[in-house]
């Protein structure tokens, strides 16, 4: 049973150690789209691996995340988180080591592998080592440091492709992963479901349904990327790709242990969150993805400019998103989930006059406060409202769900708008072309948030009163909502008893 206290030696180890972790892919989702540019000059490459450096990533992360929990349960957290970290930092090294896109595409899909490992393992070893006294303070200063890492993220990535270069946006990984290693093996316990109480778990992990799943989102994705030309390979892709989408519905249907199980899509509430998370994180991505990009080939800034420029949405995150979740429980979900959306409209189209030379004081700041006040509106809300929507037992799997879904939004977003925008390969190197490609862009990205706003007023309810309330208070990583764990306590204090190593099922 967890027993280690917070202010012992042990507790300030084992909390340094998950926040290091979790860190080393809080800031890769965060700092890669500043490098972008200087990326494809350097390899001499069209938009399209671009949008696949992005992609390969978030595909295999979005696809396997689901099982990283159950792995730590069934073979111990900390190997597991460990074997995460070591996985993410070698393919980081291969990544500032790639002599050409190929290679760099290839080892960002390999990082998403390890950051299924380590994204819910780092959570699952707070909550599996603290006593329960303190893990609710525990996981307050986990997700706190986190935001402060995201925060900083683009700041720290445009510094670094100003200075060393882009590579050192991913070799920057290895010192971590070499600082975040050995301290976990020496003050980290083991524990897995068995050793915390919780039952050896049952049946086998569902690798078919995996497969199927990260298959589908592979196909669909590189028909979208390469459907400007309208070869057989982008038909097939496309063909294959919903056949493979309706294979993993009916593997989840028939599976004794399916890894997303359909009965908890019986809440009409929790359905309903996952239909606006698609629509909100849908157009995150592909706004951050294309604004990182707009700022520099259009506006001229640098990487650094740009990605200080990103600051003030994540900071607002990090200092506001608390209140806002306390304000949401007074008055309920519905209000935040229908204005939030509506104001990150505003503030794409606000984006509009972002052109060429832009003065960040009037045409870039005032675009980026709105989208902060609207994502602090909606985001812990929205995590409030997906834990709320299905038993306490089942928390953890659906925020592992939800957070899927943003990162699966975030995926199609970055493949589709360039397609439906008119986005030739080599857009980002002509500011006229990208210019004209982003005035389209900001508007379906608003028009989509309209319909989640929508959706949000006419589906989402009040939960009710003794509903489960998130344990992470504050989020500043914008690309997709926090993780959360499954608790045996719904209180209206918040407080929870964990079965840890479950965030993503």
């Amino acid at each position: 049973m967890p027993d280690v206290r917070l202010a012992s030696s042990q507790g300030k180890w084992i909390l340094f150690t998950t926040v290091l972790g979790s860190s080393m892919a809080l800031l890769d989702s965060t700092v890669v789209n500043v490098a972008l540019p200087r990326i494809g000059r350097d390899l001499g490459t069209g938009l399209a691996a671009l949008q696949w450096t992005v992609n390969a990533y978030m595909l295999t992360l979005a696809g396997l995340i689901l099982l990283g929990g159950s792995l730590g349960d069934r073979y111990g957290r900390r190997k597991i988180f460990v074997l995460g970290v070591v996985w993410f930092a070698a393919a980081s090294l291969l990544c500032g080591l790639a002599p050409n896109a190929a290679v760099l595409i290839g080892a960002r899909a390999l990082q998403g592998i390890g950051g299924a490992l380590l994204t819910p393992g780092s959570l699952a070893l707070i909550q599996a080592s603290f006593d329960p006294e303190d893990r609710s303070r525990a996981v307050g200063l986990w997700s706190g440091f986190g935001g402060i890492g995201a925060a900083v993220g683009p700041f720290v990535g445009g510094w670094l492709v100003d200075g060393p270069g882009w590579r050192w946006v991913f070799l920057l990984n290895v010192p971590v992963a070499l600082v975040c290693v050995p301290v976990a093996l020496r003050h980290v316990p083991e524990s897995d479901a068995a050793t915390s109480g919780e039952g050896v778990p049952q049946g086998r992990f569902d690798v078919l349904g995996a497969a199927l799943g990260a298959l589908a989102l592979a196909l669909v994705t590189y028909a979208l990327i390469e459907a400007r030309e309208l070869s057989p390979a982008v038909v097939v892709s496309a063909v294959a790709g919903v056949a493979a989408a309706v294979a993993f519905v009916y593997v989840e249907h028939h599976r004794a242990n399916p890894m997303l199980p359909p009965g908890i899509f019986a809440s009409r509430q929790f359905t309903a969150v996952n239909l606006v998370t698609l629509c909100v994180y849908g157009a995150f991505g592909g706004f951050f993805f294309l604004t990182a990009l707009q700022l520099q080939v259009v506006a001229g800034y640098s990487p650094l400019g740009a990605g200080t420029a990103l600051l003030p949405t994540t900071v607002l995150m990090l200092l506001f998103s608390a209140r806002s979740g306390a304000l949401a429980d007074r008055t309920g979900p519905r209000l935040p989930l229908t204005v939030g959306p509506l104001l990150c409209a505003a503030a794409m189209l606000l984006m509009l006059r972002v052109g060429r030379d832009a003065d960040y004081p009037t045409d870039v700041l005032p675009a980026l406060l709105v989208m902060g006040a609207g994502m602090v509106t909606l985001v812990a809300p929205l995590t409030a409202t997906v834990l709320a929507s299905v038993d306490t037992a089942r928390a953890g799997l659906a925020s592992g769900i939800n957070n899927a879904a943003a990162r699966v939004a975030g995926l199609i977003a970055v493949a589709a708008l360039p397609l439906l925008t008119g986005m030739g390969p080599e857009a980002y190197r002509s500011p006229p072309a990208f210019d004209a490609a982003f005035d389209k862009a900001m508007p379906i990205c608003a028009g989509v948030l309209v319909l989640g706003s929508v959706l949000a007023f006419s589906l989402v309810r009040r939960p009710a009163p003794d509903h489960r309330r998130p344990e992470c208070r504050r989020h500043a990583c914008v690309p997709f909502p926090p993780l959360e764990q499954p608790g045996d306590a719904a209180t209206s204090s918040g407080a929870t008893s964990s079965a840890a190593g479950r965030a993503a099922g």
